[in-house]
Order: structure tokens, then C-alpha cells, then sequence
């Protein structure tokens, strides 16, 4: 199941996973738009709301894996979870919202009891920054400190601007001997995507959570550089629903992990890949292929921890390179 299908993420993971011959179900609140893509894509809906968790879990009875791209997560992440336990079924998200991640990590026992997997972040910068993380660990003796900066490009989708606006007052961490703790927003890092330094401001990324669960690094600070238009101004509701296909292509994303030492030893990794949008719609899509084929461990799980430091290389022409 896909729930939120018909949202701009949502309903590129649908075709993604159609073009993979994945059986799928629709979902959402919005019976009218899932009726418009059930006649489109050919596919079953179901419509249903998350305040109930018997219908809830009356929509999930015969499922086995349900895809959450309906944001705010801080909204539906918690009942689809839940409902997910009871029902025990696989639970995956796009989230880029901290909050899933620590719900997950509460939630990791009773997932292990069910037998159920929790692998919020399948797609987006959890997937990239965790493999080329991974990546880095693995080309330096004893790594102790990671610093991990995305490149934002293009625009961003209604869905986007409405998660993020409503996470703008969440603290800037970083995690320090192990543990998350507040940091200046202002501490700005020159860093290199491959075109010269750019100026990057430090925000809580998920990855504080999920890189530190796959590799140990006790110290993680995550930052972000925006190309282009930034964030979109105006309201949500008049925005366009996301990019074109053309803005699509012509905006690659680009990552760099700086890790070193005890001994001072600096190794700097490039993931060079195709927009945030479409890499995270193969890689859901991939990821649940993976996962109905039989790939999934019970409890909370990690894109890289669970299909390894090369999985973003499978998606789409994702490169990685040593700087």
C-alpha cells in the first residue's frame, strides 16, 4: 500500500513501483483524487483517514508492506507505526522530518516483538548521505568524526514546504560523544560539491539518527547548501505541486561526507545522483521490490543498514568519488 499516493512524491513512487510490477493499493484521505488515479493507473484505492485505528487497521488487514508519503509526519507517521505493529506488517516512509525517526527508535522493541521492520527514511537523503556515509567508514581506520552536507537544487514540492514550514522552530542539533545536543544555526562550513567551496548552514537532518545507528560515528553534524530558488515564498496552498519534469533533469544533487581520525586523517566522498524527488521515489520503489522479495530485519531499520553501502549506486547513474 502507498498511502498519500496521490501527492507529488506519493504518486511518483506509484508509478516507479508499477514500472517495477510491484501489486499495489492506493491510499489517502482524498477519495476523489485516489478515484482520478485509479482510472488513470488501473489500480485499487482505498480511502481512509488516521484519527481511527480500527479502520486503520481494517485497511492494512491484508497488506504487507505500506509506504507512508503522506507529510506531515509528525501527524501520521505515529498511527501508521502503530497500526503497522498491530497488523504486523513492514512500515517505510520518505520522511525527512526527524521526528519518524525518533518514533521508530521508541517503537524499535515492540517492532521486534511483532516480528514487523521500520525503515523510515527508505528514500531521500536518509538512503544517500547513509550509503555514502558507509562508504567512508569503510576507507579510514577508526573514524571519529563525520560531517555530511547536501546540495540542494531546483524547487521544492507544496508537500515539502508544508513539512518543513511546520519544522522550522525545531532545534539545530548535532551529536557529540554519541549524543544529540544543540548547536549554533549560525556556524556556517565552506564545503565542496565538486564546483568550489560553497557556504553551508548546519540543519538537523535525520541522518544524526540513522548514520549513527549504521556506523558508530560518535560525532555527526549535518549541513545543507541551497541552489537556486530556496524556499519558495507565498502560501502552500498557491504553490505549484512540485517541479517539472524539465526542472527535474536539469537539477542534479550532489552530497559530500568529510570524515577523520584520532590520528587527523581526512578522506572527503562526492555522491553526485539525479534530483532529491526522483531519487527518492526509485529508491522506495526499489526498496519495497527488495523488501516483498524478502529482504527486511524486525525493528527499526536503516536504508544501509539493511541493503548495504551500495544501494544508492543502484538507483538511477548515483555516482560516488573520492575528492
Amino acid at each position: 500500500m502507498i498511502y498519500g499516493a496521490t501527492g507529488y512524491t506519493g504518486s511518483m513512487i506509484v508509478q516507479h513501483a508499477l514500472d517495477a510490477g510491484l501489486q499495489i493499493i492506493i491510499a489517502g484521505r482524498n477519495q476523489q483524487k485516489l478515484a482520478a488515479m485509479t482510472s488513470e493507473k488501473n489500480v485499487p484505492f482505498r480511502a481512509f483517514g488516521l484519527d481511527d485505528p480500527d479502520l486503520t487497521d481494517k485497511a492494512l488487514a491484508d497488506i504487507h508492506v505500506v509506504i507512508n508519503c503522506a507529510g506531515p509526519y509528525r501527524y501520521t507517521a505515529r498511527p501508521l507505526m502503530e497500526a503497522a505493529i498491530r497488523q504486523k506488517i513492514h512500515y517505510m516512509d520518505v520522511a525527512a522530518e526527524l521526528d519518524s525517526y525518533q518514533l521508530a527508535e521508541t517503537l524499535d522493541k515492540q517492532a521486534i516483538e511483532a516480528g514487523v521492520m521500520l525503515l523510515p527514511g527508505c528514500g531521500g537523503s536518509v538512503a544517500m548521505l547513509g550509503c555514502l556515509a558507509a562508504h567512508a567508514a569503510a576507507r579510514i581506520n577508526a573514524p571519529l568524526h563525520l560531517s555530511l552536507a547536501l546540495n540542494v537544487t531546483g524547487t521544492m514540492s507544496r508537500g515539502s514546504v508544508v513539512s518543513a514550514t511546520g519544522n522550522l522552530s525545531t532545534e539545530c542539533l548535532i551529536r557529540r560523544n554519541g549524543h544529540l545536543m544543540q548547536r549554533e544555526s549560525t556556524e556556517l562550513k565552506e564545503i565542496d560539491f565538486g564546483q568550489g567551496p560553497q557556504a553551508c548552514f548546519p540543519v538537523t537532518l535525520p541522518d544524526l539518527i540513522t548514520v549513527w545507528k549504521a556506523t558508530g560515528i560518535a560525532d555527526i553534524e549535518t549541513f545543507v547548501h541551497i541552489t537556486g530558488e530556496g524556499f519558495p515564498q507565498g502560501e502552500p496552498a498557491n504553490l505549484p505541486d512540485g517541479p517539472t519534469v524539465q526542472e527535474l533533469e536539469r537539477n542534479r544533487y550532489q552530497a559530500v561526507a568529510e570524515i577523520m581520525n584520532a590520528e587527523g586523517n581526512t578522506l572527503r566522498l562526492l555522491l553526485d545522483t539525479v534530483n532529491g524527488y526522483s531519487f527518492t521515489a526509485m529508491a522506495a520503489a526499489e526498496a519495497a521490490r527488495r523488501i516483498l522479495a524478502g529482504e527486511s530485519s524486525p525493528g527499526f531499520q536503516t536504508p544501509v543498514g539493511l541493503f548495504g553501502k551500495d544501494f544508492a549506486e543502484t538507483i538511477a547513474d548515483t555516482r560516488v568519488t573520492e575528492m
